[in-house]
């Protein structure tokens, strides 16, 4: 059954109506839902209600306040691909793989303003998440981490997909290669982010710059994101193909 109140709890986020905006804010470790297919339907059921609402025009994400660092993914990531041959391991990463590919999609393609706003260390995969909003927003304790250097695995979730066309080819592989760490001010100058703010005005800023972006008249905001993801089946594309590399080099290095 879907769920029909833009105001909800539950272990993965809590969404809140905040007048025109609705905002999402993940809880705490959301990796360890990742492959929980209850969980993945009410978060997409979520995002439904919201994309269907006369009531809301701006999706605001909030990431969650804590997050797995860098080595706590690295462990938590090779825990799961330690056993070649275990049918559960295959299956979590399956389902990882497909629930990151949904959720970057849907971010890409959703119909209204979808404005994004972190803080702490942010690995990877999150930032992928982040890159397939609209406006992004972090606190000046962001730091952009990069754990697959050391897992020997390229990033999931449109990482070069989207950095390839903000930044070049040439820029992005610079900074993925490099495997540094990549601070809120650099990420700010790279254009990656749009917005720095002191981490006690994170919440603030994010519903003052949602709610500048709802008055926005909603059909022109949507003309302009339906024209801008015209070719988002590039991006599914890119995805798969992700996919379809990790498996070949998991199936080599385990």
């Amino acid at each position: 059954m879907k769920i029909s109140n833009l105001d909800i709890e539950n272990d993965l986020f809590s969404g809140r109506r905040n007048d025109d905006v609705a905002v999402l804010r993940f809880k705490n470790k959301p990796l360890h839902h990742v492959t929980d297919l209850d969980a993945k339907k009410v978060l997409f059921d979520y995002l439904d209600l919201v994309s269907v609402s006369d009531r809301i025009k701006v999706l605001l994400i909030v990431g969650a306040p804590v997050k797995m660092g860098c080595k706590e993914y690295i462990e938590f990531y090779r825990g799961m691909i330690r056993e070649r041959y275990d049918r559960f391991d295959r299956i979590w990463l399956e389902r990882m793989y497909n629930a990151v590919n949904q959720l970057v999609l849907r971010l890409a393609g959703f119909n209204k303003m979808v404005i994004h706003a972190d803080s702490g260390n942010v690995i990877l995969l999150f930032l992928s998440m982040s890159l397939a909003c609209d406006y992004r927003l972090v606190a000046d304790n962001t730091v952009f981490q990069n754990p697959n250097v050391d897992l020997g695995l390229a990033p999931k979730g449109g990482q070069t997909y989207f950095l390839s066309r903000m930044l070049g080819s040439a820029k992005t592989s610079r900074i993925l290669l490099s495997g540094k760490d990549l601070s809120a001010a650099e990420a700010m100058k790279l254009g990656i982010v749009d917005e720095v703010v002191p981490l006690e005005d994170l919440d603030k800023a994010a519903i003052e710059t949602a709610r500048h972006y709802a008055k926005q008249p909603a059909g022109y905001v949507a003309g302009v994101k339906k024209l801008l993801n015209y070719d988002l089946n590039h991006l599914e594309c890119h995805l798969h193909y992700e996919d379809e590399e990790l498996r070949k080099v998991i199936q080599l290095t385990v």
